[in-house]
């Protein structure tokens, strides 16, 4: 299924914030994001289930990821480079913490968290993970950086309990699978 040319992102759509905001800027309380993103995800589950709402927020944050990448970050650095940048932007744009606890580059498989969560932190423990927008974004990053494709996984989220969010990032299989 094809992306109607009135409904395809393109970075235009993000605007000029310091022209249409100059008293406001950039800035605005996390509860409002909060407030789009959960009632966004109670629409598309309640039209679609559970399972197709993950998967579109997935997909939607897969979709951020790249253009994140392709608009904010430098993707001709290192990876050392392009991470120490990509940790800079999220910490300064207000997305997150992000540490990375494992690297295998040659198989291209990471364990990274990210700590005081745009979406979740904070949030009451519902018993399971709620990030998938993020593992899509996470997914879109690396996946525009590298030139492949790749699957994050949160496994443990503060939905779930934890105070910081955890995602296995592997490379991706043509069957959608994890590339462990």
């Amino acid at each position: 299924m094809g992306t109607d040319s009135c409904c395809r992102f393109n970075w235009k759509q993000v605007g000029d914030i310091a022209l249409g905001r100059p008293h406001l800027g950039p800035m605005m309380h996390l509860a409002v994001y909060r407030l789009m993103q959960y009632t966004l995800r109670e629409a598309i589950c309640a039209r679609y289930g559970h399972d197709e709402a993950s998967d579109l927020l997935r997909s939607a944050g897969l979709r951020a990821g790249e253009e994140f990448c392709a608009n904010v970050l430098n993707s001709d650095q290192d990876f050392n480079g392009f991470v120490a940048e990509l940790q800079e932007k999220l910490r300064e744009m207000g997305v997150g913490i992000l540490r990375i606890e494992k690297a295998d580059m040659e198989k291209l498989n990471f364990t990274l968290t990210v700590g005081e969560d745009l979406d979740c932190s904070g949030l009451p423990v519902v018993g399971h993970t709620v990030c998938e927008y993020d593992e899509g974004f996470i997914a879109g990053v690396l996946g525009r950086y590298t030139g492949k494709a790749f699957e994050a996984k949160e496994v443990d989220c503060w939905a779930t309990g934890e105070r910081t969010c955890r995602f296995s990032v592997t490379l991706a299989t043509a069957d959608g699978a994890d590339g462990k």
